[in-house]
C-alpha cells in the first residue's frame, strides 16, 4: 500500500507537470512570490517573471513545458500588454506636444535603426531581414520609469510630455514594419502585397475607428448597469481587433495596440472598468506572458561559448547608446538643459513589452535564432535597471533647477482633499460616486467621505440601522474602482444642518450632491434644502445631474459668467472640470466674457495643462436662455454659479437648478458653487430668510403661480 502510495505522488509530481491544477498552482505561486522576493533587490517585477519562467521551463528544472494552454494563455497576454498600452495613453498631452512629439518619435524611431542596423548586419553578421528586425526592436521603448519623473511632480515638464507622444508614434511604425518584415520572409513583397496591405490597413482602420467607438458608444449607454458586461465587451474588441488586422495581413498586436487607441477616449483611467482592466490583466494574463517567454530562454546557449554573450552585450550597448543619441538630438532642437535630456533618455530607454512582442513574433516566425531571443532577455534586464537609475537622477536635477510642476496653494489643497458625497437616493449613488472618482485627486490619500443624514424622530434609531445598511452597498460599489470610501451616519433635525456639520468635522473641500427634486408649496416659499445647504456651507458645492454615461459626451460646455475668476474657490472649481476633461480626453468649450477668458487662459498656462480649451465670448447673463445657442446634443454642460452676496452672484441665478433643469432637461449637468471666504454663512436659527421676508414669501408665490420664462 505504502509503495502505491509512493507511485501515486511520484506519478502526480513528474516532471513535466501533467496535472493542469497543479500547473496553474504553480504559476500562480510564481505570480504572488516572485515580485515580493525580488522587490528586496531592486529588481523590476518583469524581469523577476522572466527569470522565474527560465527557472520552471524546459531549459531550467524543466517542471514545465510549452503546450496549447501555455501558448493560449501567452498570446492573451501579449495582446493584452499592446492593448493597454494603446489605452493608457494620454492623448490631451499628446495633442498639446504633438509637433514636439512628431519630431522626436522620428528621432528614437530612425536613430536606433540607422546605428542598430550596420550592427546587426556587419558586426553580428545576421541577415537584411533579421537586421531589420533587431534595429526596429531597438526604437521601440516602454515607459517602465515614468513612476518616477510623477512622483518627482515633473510629469508635465515637456521634456516629459514629448517622450509620451513619442511612444505612440515609434511603437505603431515598428508595429507596420514588423508586418512588412513578416510579409517579406514568406516571399509576398511583390506589388500585390503592397496594394492588399494598403487597402486591407485602410478597412480595418475604418472599422476600429469608424465603427467600434460608435457601437462601443451605443454599448456602454444601453447596458449601463451590468458592469461585468462592459468588461466582457472590451475584451471581445481586444480579441476581435487583434482577428482583423490578420486578416489584413498585419500582426495581431497591432490589432490589440490599435484597440486601445480606438477605445482609450471611452474608459476614463479612474474608472471602474480600467481598474478591472488593468487588475485581471496585471493579475493573470500579462505574468503568464512573461513566464512562458522566459520558459523559452536557453541559459545554456550563453554558456556555450563568447557568442551568445557577444550577442547578447552588443545588443545592449547597441540599443543605449541610440536612444542617448535620439536624446541628445532632441535636446539640440529644442534647447532643452541636460537634465531634460537625461530626462528624455530615462524615460525612452527602457525595453519591455513592445521589445519583447517584436521578438517574439520574429522567433516564431524563424526570422531570429535563440542568441538574438536570449540576448534580449539581457537587453531588457539591463536597460530597465539604467532607464530607473537614469530617470530617479535627472529628476533630482529638474526639481533642482525649478522646473518642477508648479504648485499652488490650491494645489496643496489637492494633495490633501477631502470630498463629501451626502446620499439621500440610493437610485443615483452609483453615478455620483463614478463622478466622484473621475474628480478626485489621485495626490489625495484621503477617502471619499460618503454620508446620510437621519432626520430625529422617534423613528431616528431604526432608520439610522437602515441607513447603514444601505451605505454598505455603496462601499461595495466603490471598491469596484479601488476607490477607497468612508461611510457614515448621522442623526439631524435638519438636513441641511447635518450636511454642513459632517463638512465641517472632515474639513470637506468639496461637496457633492444629486440635482435637487421639485420642491413642495412650503418650500418654495420657506426655501428649498439645496439652498439651505448653500446657506451654511462655505466650501465648493457640485450639483450633479448624470443619468446617461459620462463617456458619451463628445466635449464639456463650461459657462462661466463675469467675474468667475475672482471668487476664492475658482482655481479649484477648475482644476476639477479639467481633470474631467482629461478622464473623459474631450475638449472644454469655455462661454465668458473677454476678462474670464484672459483669466482661464493664465491659469492654463500656470498649472501646465494639456486640456484643450476653447472660448465663445458672450455677454448677456442676465437670460440665461440665449446660453442655449452653444449646446449641442452630446455635451456635458457645466455651469460655474455663485452663492447670494458673492462677487459673481447676479439676480437670474436665483432657482438656478429649475431653470437649468428646464431648458437642459435631457443633458447631464452640473451646477458649481465655488468656495467663499468663512463666516458669510447664515446662523442656524435663521434658515427661513436670506433675504427679507416679504421678498422671499413673493417670489415663493411667483414660482407657484407663474412658469419662468427661461
Amino acid at each position: 500500500m505504502g509503495r502505491d502510495i509512493f507511485n501515486h505522488l511520484n506519478h502526480a509530481f513528474e516532471t513535466p507537470l501533467s496535472n493542469p491544477v497543479l500547473i496553474f498552482a504553480l504559476i500562480l505561486f510564481i505570480i504572488l512570490l516572485s515580485p515580493i522576493l525580488l522587490r528586496w533587490i531592486k529588481i523590476p517585477g518583469i524581469i523577476g517573471l522572466i527569470l522565474s519562467g527560465v527557472i520552471i521551463g524546459p531549459h531550467g528544472l524543466n517542471l514545465l513545458e510549452k503546450n496549447s494552454a501555455v501558448d493560449l494563455f501567452s498570446t492573451i497576454g501579449l495582446l493584452y500588454i499592446m492593448f493597454i498600452a494603446g489605452l493608457e495613453l494620454d492623448m490631451n498631452e499628446f495633442r498639446k506636444t504633438r509637433h514636439k512629439s512628431v519630431l522626436f518619435g522620428f528621432f528614437t524611431f530612425a536613430i536606433p535603426i540607422a546605428i542598430g542596423y550596420p550592427v546587426c548586419r556587419y558586426v553580428l553578421e545576421y541577415d537584411v531581414l533579421a537586421s531589420i528586425m533587431i534595429s526596429s526592436m531597438f526604437a521601440t521603448h516602454t515607459l517602465v520609469a515614468y513612476p518616477v519623473v510623477n512622483s518627482y511632480g515633473i510629469s508635465k515638464n515637456e521634456a516629459v510630455a514629448i517622450t509620451i507622444g513619442g511612444t505612440i508614434l515609434t511603437d505603431t511604425a515598428v508595429l507596420i514594419i514588423l508586418a512588412v518584415i513578416i510579409g517579406a520572409s514568406q516571399g509576398q513583397l511583390d506589388q500585390q502585397f503592397w496594394v492588399t496591405l494598403g487597402i486591407s490597413f485602410a478597412i480595418f482602420l475604418f472599422i476600429m475607428f469608424g465603427i467600434i467607438p460608435r457601437v462601443a458608444k451605443w454599448f456602454f449607454q444601453k447596458v449601463e448597469a451590468e458592469k461585468t458586461s462592459h468588461y466582457i465587451f472590451v475584451l471581445s474588441v481586444v480579441f476581435l481587433a487583434a482577428f482583423l488586422a490578420e486578416l489584413a495581413g498585419l500582426e495581431h498586436i497591432i490589432g490589440a495596440f490599435v484597440a486601445g487607441l480606438a477605445l482609450n477616449k471611452l474608459i476614463p483611467h479612474s474608472s471602474a472598468l480600467m481598474n478591472r482592466i488593468e487588475f485581471i490583466g496585471n493579475a493573470i494574463f500579462i505574468p503568464f506572458f512573461l513566464i512562458s517567454v522566459g520558459m523559452i530562454v536557453d541559459v545554456s546557449v550563453l554558456a556555450n561559448g563568447p557568442t551568445a554573450l557577444l550577442i547578447a552585450s552588443t545588443l545592449t550597448i547597441a540599443a543605449i547608446f541610440s536612444k542617448w543619441v535620439a536624446a541628445w538630438f532632441t535636446q539640440l532642437s529644442f534647447g532643452y538643459s541636460a537634465a531634460q535630456r537625461k530626462v528624455i533618455f530615462g524615460l525612452s530607454s527602457a525595453h519591455a513589452a513592445a521589445t519583447l512582442a517584436v521578438i517574439m513574433v520574429g522567433y516564431r516566425n524563424n526570422i531570429i535564432d535563440e542568441n538574438v531571443l536570449n540576448g534580449t532577455i539581457v537587453l531588457i534586464l539591463v536597460t530597465c535597471i539604467v532607464a530607473s537609475l537614469a530617470t530617479e537622477s535627472a529628476s533630482k536635477k529638474v526639481v533642482l533647477a525649478g522646473d518642477q510642476d508648479e504648485i499652488t496653494s490650491e494645489r496643496n489643497v489637492a494633495r490633501e482633499e477631502q470630498l463629501m458625497l451626502p446620499i439621500a437616493n440610493l437610485n443615483n449613488m452609483e453615478a455620483l460616486l463614478d463622478f466622484a472618482t473621475l474628480i478626485k485627486s489621485k495626490h489625495s490619500p484621503h477617502p471619499i467621505t460618503v454620508l446620510t443624514v437621519v432626520p430625529n424622530n422617534e423613528m431616528a434609531e431604526h432608520n439610522l440601522q437602515r441607513a447603514r445598511k444601505n451605505l454598505d452597498s455603496t462601499a461595495k460599489y466603490a471598491s469596484g474602482s479601488e476607490m477607497e470610501v468612508s461611510v457614515t451616519a448621522t442623526i439631524d433635525h435638519n438636513i441641511a444642518n447635518g450636511i454642513s456639520r459632517a463638512a465641517r468635522e472632515v474639513g470637506a473641500d468639496g461637496i457633492l450632491l444629486g440635482w435637487p427634486s421639485k420642491p413642495g408649496i412650503i418650500e418654495k416659499m420657506v426655501g428649498e434644502k439645496t439652498e439651505s445647504i448653500l446657506n451654511q456651507t462655505d466650501t465648493s458645492l457640485f450639483m450633479c445631474h448624470v443619468d446617461k454615461p459620462l463617456v458619451t459626451h463628445g466635449r464639456i460646455v463650461l459657462f462661466c459668467p463675469p467675474l468667475s475668476e475672482s471668487e476664492l474657490g475658482f482655481d479649484y472649481c477648475m482644476e476639477k472640470v479639467l481633470r474631467l476633461s482629461q478622464e473623459l480626453t474631450v475638449p472644454v468649450q469655455c462661454v465668458c466674457d473677454e476678462r474670464t477668458e484672459h483669466a482661464l487662459s493664465d491659469y492654463l498656462k500656470r498649472n501646465k495643462s494639456s486640456t484643450r480649451m476653447l472660448f465663445s465670448l458672450h455677454n448677456e447673463w442676465d437670460d440665461l436662455g440665449s446660453l442655449r445657442q452653444y449646446v449641442k446634443d452630446n455635451d456635458l454642460i457645466v455651469f460655474l454659479s455663485a452663492r447670494q452676496g458673492e462677487v459673481s452672484y447676479r439676480h437670474s441665478f436665483d432657482g438656478i437648478p429649475k431653470k437649468l433643469a428646464q431648458v437642459y432637461a435631457q443633458y447631464n449637468r452640473v451646477l458649481v458653487f465655488p468656495k467663499r471666504r468663512a463666516g458669510y454663512q447664515l446662523d442656524e436659527y435663521e434658515d427661513v430668510s436670506t433675504a427679507p421676508i416679504l421678498q422671499r414669501i413673493g417670489r415663493g408665490i411667483e414660482n407657484i403661480f407663474t412658469r419662468d420664462k427661461h
